[in-house]
């Protein structure tokens, strides 16, 4: 008896995913890392309840955005693609004019009734404008189709930077590089590019970069030189991370976090409050869970028939791995620290409202009629 409703329950479940048009597996892998999220920000934030109750309801609207995002039919999303990028450039210089101070950066817009970073709104821009424009034309991409795409990539990047937010810039420029990565640019250009910027190195360093940029990376480098001022983040995180040995401390146990040495320990630097609480042992786990959800991704992208869905899949689950891969990188000491959160774990709504929405338009990826089951 049991079994028969069981198998009834989980029938009625499917279908109402189908109706829906959401992609059960991939759904089920983000409800379980936003659950470890929420679990983990109680601990991070001292457990405070009112902090978890305002990522719940961020996590409820941009569930909602994932919901109406896989109901957008794939023409649609291509139609709008130009539109959205055009306007998010716009928004991008009226933050030049109009936009917000804050900790030295320009990022956000205040229009009275909605404050918000338009930033996140090229995350999705870039990739969608240049699948949308390489969609049509002979692949693997030629050199004017590279050059404009490039073009593309680079007017939201260098704003975005010039705010400055490199970590956001990085995050968008990545968006961009990965349709043309899976377009089929090939390998000489990638090296050329590659050492191209190499040579540059020096010039970026002295004239594109700021003071306190430049000071993260020597940091990187000796975060010793400066252990109470710029050094402070990347030992305090590597002490955490390193006491929570192979098992971790346990949950709400972690010494580090709960006595206040970790900074940021709710943001940027949460992944250093789960090493401790969860150790390597835990840590593995949840690298493990993000993987599966960046191969579904692919495997969706893999599975699409039409270019623009694609390479926009693609794109999109690449940057999730760009997100995981800077925010670890800096936690443990292994790249510099660039304000990158951890995707679907850090406080916040406006990145996780950008990752949801991006996921709901791969499933409207996979739900498109031109899809391998």
């Amino acid at each position: 008896m049991n079994q028969a409703i069981d198998a009834e329950s989980i029938s009625l479940t499917r279908r109402v995913l189908d109706a829906l048009r959401l992609d059960p597996v991939l759904l089920s892998l983000i409800l379980i890392l936003s659950g470890f999220g929420c679990m983990l920000l109680y601990s991070a934030s001292g457990a405070d309840d009112g902090s978890v109750v305002r990522q719940v309801t961020r996590l409820g609207v941009a569930l909602l955005l994932l919901v109406a995002a896989a109901n957008l039919p794939l023409r649609l999303v291509r139609k709008m693609s130009p539109w959205l990028y055009l306007g998010g450039v716009a928004l991008l210089v009226a933050v030049m004019f109009f936009g917000e101070v804050g900790k030295g950066a320009q990022r956000w817009l205040d229009l009275g009734f909605v404050r918000f970073q338009p930033s996140e709104i090229l995350k999705l821009a870039v990739p969608m404008v240049v699948a949308a424009y390489l969609a049509n034309r002979a692949l693997p991409v030629g050199w004017k189709e590279l050059v404009v795409s490039s073009i593309l990539v680079l007017i939201p990047s260098l704003l975005i930077a010039r705010q400055p937010d490199l970590g956001t810039a990085i995050l968008v420029g990545s968006a961009g590089f990965f349709v043309l990565f899976l377009a089929g640019v090939r390998w000489r250009v990638i090296l050329s590019l590659g050492v191209l910027l190499s040579l540059m190195a020096p010039l970026l360093w002295k004239f594109a970069l700021h003071e306190y940029q430049r000071k993260r990376i020597l940091t990187l480098l000796d975060p010793e030189s400066d252990p109470l001022g710029s050094g402070y983040h990347i030992i305090q995180s590597k002490i955490a991370i390193g006491s929570g040995g192979v098992y971790g401390k346990g949950w709400l146990n972690g010494t580090q976090s709960q006595l206040d040495f970790i900074p940021e320990r709710s943001t940027d630097f949460i992944f250093s409050v789960f090493g401790e609480e969860f150790g390597f042992f835990g840590s593995v786990v949840l690298i493990l869970i993000y993987l599966a959800i960046i191969f579904r991704g692919l495997y969706i992208a893999a599975h699409s028939t039409e270019n623009f869905g694609r390479l926009l899949a693609g794109a999109l689950s690449l940057t999730f791995f760009v997100y995981l891969f800077v925010n670890t990188g800096m936690v443990t000491g292994m790249l510099p620290v660039v304000g990158v959160p951890l995707p679907l774990i850090s406080y916040g709504g406006t990145s996780m409202v950008t990752l949801m929405t991006g996921f709901g338009l791969i499933m409207s990826i996979r739900s498109a009629k031109r899809f391998l089951a």
